[in-house]
């Protein structure tokens, strides 16, 4: 799934998902080291529990983040594969 991004500087997320655990995820734009560094640490995880932890992280003075734009992505994932 491609996932187009708001108020960030990443512009895009895509990922792979197979019976809920994330099998790959690529950042476009955003802070490399750090989406690389966020990437590794959720492949292999279970989707519910990335929502749960990433969801609400800000950056700075905005009301998001890259980490909480990726909760938003799985949570649409979910959505429209249930």
């Amino acid at each position: 799934m491609i996932y187009k991004t708001n108020g960030i500087c990443s512009k895009s997320i895509e990922f792979e998902v197979d019976n809920n655990i994330i099998t790959s995820i690529h950042f476009t734009g955003g802070c490399d080291g750090n989406l690389k560094g966020i990437a590794q640490l959720v492949v292999g995880m279970d989707i519910d529990h990335v929502i749960e932890r990433l969801s609400g992280v800000n950056c700075g003075h905005k009301s998001t983040s890259c980490p909480d734009q990726l909760a938003c992505a799985l949570m649409e994932y979910k959505k429209n594969h249930q």
